[in-house]
């Protein structure tokens, strides 16, 4: 659940820090006080594209913070993990927003600084927002197979996967063949050109890392002289009497004479001037070795200087090292067997199109069976949704039929549309009175009527999301009378299973709320500053008076406030 919203310089809000508890939250208030300010920066939080234009005037910046109290099972502890965002699922959620006055924006999660992909990823799992028009995503034919999907969730999912992996590979192969197809007269140019880098490349019997062993020994040959002079006159300056080793040892010789007269402090001195005598003498040994295999050969230094110019040349055409010509060898091998061996190529090609497309057409078989049967299922929930949203008599299907398509894959004898998502056109259906024919929602549905249907599919998803927080931004508007109180007792209901928010204008919502914020606005100092205030009851009677009756708030609108109030709260008692 959402425990804490802290809000400064966004809009007309100069600060608010907001507590929050479970249940039912409405926020009412005169049209133009803030109340959507709020959603806004809930909106931000979860990763909302923000401006230079919510910052308050005269400030440098708005500041919003969230803080989240979730299980240590939900999947957002998951989805940070996947994100590399250190959380502990024993601690609390903690959301920073912030945007500058010149449209700069930053992000952080429990105090790590996010891009807004990630916080957009992660706010997906914590508030759900539903304004007047989301309502018309329930229009946009083109979503109802996602919420079908999702409603028939691991079992929709896991057929949906296999169908897409065939699709991914149909395509694919589709592509590959109408290339080969298409290889025309620029592709048989081209074959003359591809043979002659064959044979160049091939020619040069290229070797992965010859290039760095033939430098490394042309410095050698082209320094073969100063290598042999300087070595030398280091094994002279060691091993000639009266040098190096002579005097190591001579002094070696002369602390052994003494050490028996000291050997505490002598004799570890004896033996590292030994061991140093025994180093140098190794050290002179090898330097002998090294001058004697020290190579003076001219041919080969000119041999190697030709074989480096030829990889110079052969790397300005082929690729920056001997590791990519021959990968590129090995490609332009590949597109020579394609060009002379085309006709042979497509009928493979044709062969494998052909397999993959019965297994696409199994598994867009097997995903359309399945959604038949989840279709029912959400058909028969949305109905029962409804009965207590006041649209008893409504009947309401989800149609699954496929479009006929010459250039589509074949499903039970006939060629039908295909496409990432399946063969499945999905549209939701509806007949709000008995004797009418069922049509699309967009046909027939009234605003108010959507409102309620948006409201049944939210209350049947959010068993199936697991999202803690849902807000409603004026969902209820054009509803009234008894399907305003029906659309308050199913936001109530609803909030026992998650928190729900809802901006309202309606007395019969406003009733139900567990918790009731009023946002009003106050001028000081010719400054307009919007206020956020928790309603106890006795002041909640006066705001829904002044929901019912407008400017004036008389006894009557008073005791009908008084008598709301405690109807919804028998109602709720017996829920």
């Amino acid at each position: 659940m959402l425990t804490e919203l802290s809000i400064r310089n966004l809009a007309v809000i100069e600060h608010v820090h907001i507590r929050f508890k479970t249940g039912f939250h409405v926020l009412t208030g005169e049209t133009g006080a803030g109340k959507s300010i709020i959603i806004d920066a809930l909106t931000l939080i979860v990763g909302g594209r923000g401006s230079s234009e919510l910052v308050r005037y005269g400030t440098d910046k708005a500041e919003i913070e969230a803080m989240f109290e979730l299980p240590t099972t939900h999947p957002v502890w998951h989805t940070l993990t996947e994100l590399g965002i250190q959380a502990d699922s024993n601690e609390h959620l903690v959301i920073r927003r912030e945007i500058t006055a010149t449209g700069k924006s930053s992000s952080r999660i429990n105090g790590q600084l996010v891009n807004l992909t990630m916080l957009r990823q992660t706010g997906e799992w914590l508030v759900n927002i539903h304004g007047q028009h989301e309502h018309q995503s329930l229009l946009n034919v083109e979503e109802h197979i996602h919420s079908l999907d999702l409603f028939g969730d691991s079992e929709i999912e896991t057929a949906k996967k296999t169908y897409q992996a065939s699709y991914d590979h149909y395509i694919k192969l589709q592509k590959e063949l109408r290339d080969l197809q298409e290889t025309s007269k620029q592709a048989l140019q081209m074959l003359d050109l591809y043979r002659f880098q064959i044979d160049e490349i091939s020619a040069a019997k290229l070797k992965v890392g010859e290039d760095e062993k033939l430098a490394e020994e042309k410095r050698k040959l082209s320094n073969a002289e100063k290598l042999y002079q300087s070595s030398s006159e280091a094994y002279d300056f060691l091993y000639a009497t009266n040098r190096g080793l002579d005097a190591a040892g001579k002094a070696v010789a002369r602390i052994q004479d003494i050490v028996q007269l000291d050997p505490v402090k002598l004799t570890p001195l004896l033996e590292q001037a030994q061991s140093a005598f025994y180093q140098m003498e190794d050290a002179a040994y090898q330097l002998r070795d090294y001058r004697d295999e020290i190579e003076f050969n001219p041919s080969r230094l000119d041999f190697i200087e030709q074989r480096l110019d030829t990889l110079t040349s052969l790397r300005r055409k082929y690729g920056e090292n001997i590791q990519e010509m021959l990968a590129y060898l090995e490609k332009i091998k590949k597109e020579v067997d394609t060009i002379e061996n085309k006709d042979e190529h497509i009928r493979n090609l044709e062969d494998k199109l052909a397999l993959e497309e019965k297994k696409l057409s199994a598994a867009a078989l097997n995903l359309s069976t399945l959604r038949k049967g989840i279709a029912h299922q959400l058909a028969a929930q949305i109905e029962h949704e409804l009965r207590d949203l006041q649209m008893e008599r409504t009947q309401f299907r989800v149609q699954v039929e496929q479009i006929l398509d010459e250039r589509g894959i074949e499903v039970e004898g006939k060629k039908v549309r295909f496409s990432r998502q399946g063969v499945d056109y999905i549209e939701f259906m509806m007949a709000p009175n008995p004797g009418e024919p069922l049509r699309g929602l967009s046909k027939i549905a009234s605003g108010g009527e959507l409102s309620r249907i948006m409201l049944a599919m939210k209350t049947i998803f959010a068993r199936i999301d697991q999202i803690p927080v849902l807000v409603f931004d004026e969902v209820d508007t054009g509803v009234s009378g008894r399907a305003a109180q029906a659309i308050a007792e199913k936001m109530s209901v609803l909030s026992t299973s998650c928190q729900v928010f809802s901006i309202t204008h309606l007395p019969q919502v406003a009733s139900f709320a567990d918790v009731h914020f009023y946002i009003h606005k106050e001028v000081d100092h010719e400054r307009t500053f919007t206020r956020v205030r928790d309603m106890p009851d006795a002041e909640r009677v006066q705001e829904l008076a002044r929901m019912l009756g407008g400017v004036e708030v008389t006894e009557t609108t008073l005791h009908h406030a008084g008598e709301m109030l405690a109807m919804a709260r028998n109602k709720k008692l017996r829920v």
